[in-house]
C-alpha cells in the first residue's frame, strides 16, 4: 500500500509448497507431488474438504485459484534429510568429493549389501514426530563398502518417502497410482528408479523440474485481470516427462522396507534422560 508497488495487484501468491503442487498440475483430488530437496515435501490434493489426519501428517490449504472458487486443501508430510544425506556423505564422511559422484558410486554397488541409513541426524519428521531418534547405520559386515553406504543412503531418502506415501493412503483410503516428482534429487536417475521399486508405483519426473516457479507463475498468469492462460483441466498443456516403472517384485520391496521399518525402531529414543557413570564415577545426564 506505499512504496514503489502502491496500487499495484497482486495477482498470485503461493508458499513454496504449494506453488510445487500448482505446478506440477495437481489439480485433481488424489493427485500427489514430492520435493526432493534438503528435505522432501509430499503432498496429496484432498479436495474442497480439509481431510484431518490419524497417522501424523498436516493438514494445509493448497490453493484457491480466484476470489470465488473453492479452497482445496492437501495432506502434506515433510522428511528431514534428503538431499542433506548426500552433502554429509560429503562434508562429513568424505566418501564422495561431489554430490553427483552419489549416483556413480551407488550404481557401481547396485545393492546396500543388506545395509541401511537411518538419517536422523535431528530426530524423524513424519509420520513419527519423534524428537529422540537419532542417526543410525545397521547391518554392516566386514564386505560393506563405501559404495553400498552410497546407495543405502540414496534408499533412505525413498524409504521414507513410502513411510508418508503409506500414512497418506491410511489417511485417504485410495492408494495412490502414480507419483509426481520434482527437485534438485531428482535428476538422479538411480534415485528416482529406486523410489519406484520402493513405492510398487510409477513416479512422473516432468522435464521442467523447477515446478515451484512455474506454479507460482501459473497462478499469477491466471489471476483475475491478467488472464494470460487458464487453468481448468481441459485447458492444460501436455507436459513432457520422465517415467520410472517399478522393475523388482513387490515381495522383495516389503521384504526391504520391513528390514528399513526394524532399523527405524533401533534409531528411535536414543536420546534420553538417564545417567552414565563417567570414568571418575561422576554421574552425567545423555541429553
Amino acid at each position: 500500500k506505499s512504496g514503489s508497488l502502491a496500487g499495484v495487484p497482486i495477482s498470485g501468491c503461493l508458499g513454496d509448497q504449494s506453488a510445487a503442487l500448482v505446478g506440477q498440475m495437481c489439480f485433481e483430488e488424489g493427485q500427489a507431488k514430492n520435493t526432493y530437496g534438503t528435505g522432501c515435501f509430499l503432498l496429496r490434493n484432498t479436495g474442497t474438504k480439509p481431510v484431518m489426519s490419524d497417522h501424523g501428517l498436516l493438514t494445509t490449504v493448497a490453493y484457491k485459484l480466484g476470489r470465488d472458487k473453492p479452497a482445496c486443501y492437501a495432506l502434506e508430510g515433510s522428511v528431514a534429510i534428503a538431499g542433506a544425506v548426500v552433502r554429509w556423505l560429503k562434508d562429513n564422511m568424505c566418501i564422495v568429493k561431489s554430490s553427483s559422484e552419489i549416483e556413480q558410486l551407488a550404481a557401481e554397488a547396485g545393492t546396500s549389501y543388506g545395509c541401511y541409513f537411518v538419517p536422523a541426524f535431528s530426530g524423524l519428521y513424519a509420520p513419527y514426530w519423534e524428537p529422540s531418534a537419532r542417526g543410525i547405520i545397521c547391518g554392516l559386515t566386514q564386505f560393506t563398502n563405501r559404495k553400498h553406504l552410497a546407495f543405502a543412503a540414496l534408499e533412505a531418502v525413498c524409504f521414507q518417502t513410502r513411510e508418508i506415501l503409506d500414512a497418506m493412503n491410511q489417511d485417504c483410503c485410495i492408494p495412490l497410482s502414480v507419483l509426481g516428482v520434482d527437485g534438485g534429487m531428482t535428476g538422479n536417475r538411480l534415485l528416482m528408479q529406486l523410489q519406484a521399486d520402493i513405492l510398487c508405483i510409477p513416479v512422473v519426473r516432468p522435464t521442467m523440474s523447477e515446478t515451484t516457479a512455474l506454479g507460482a507463475a501459473m497462478a499469477a498468469g491466471a489471476a483475475q485481470g491478467v488472464d494470460v492462460w487458464n487453468l481448468n483441466p481441459d485447458q492444460l498443456p501436455h507436459v513432457t516427462s520422465e517415467k520410472y516403472e517399478p522393475q523388482i517384485n513387490t515381495e522383495e520391496s516389503e521384504f526391504r522396507f520391513a528390514r528399513w521399518k526394524k532399523a527405524v525402531q533401533k534409531a528411535m529414543n536414543w536420546e534420553t534422560t538417564e545417567t552414565s557413570c563417567t570414568s571418575n564415577g561422576q554421574q552425567q545426564g545423555l541429553n
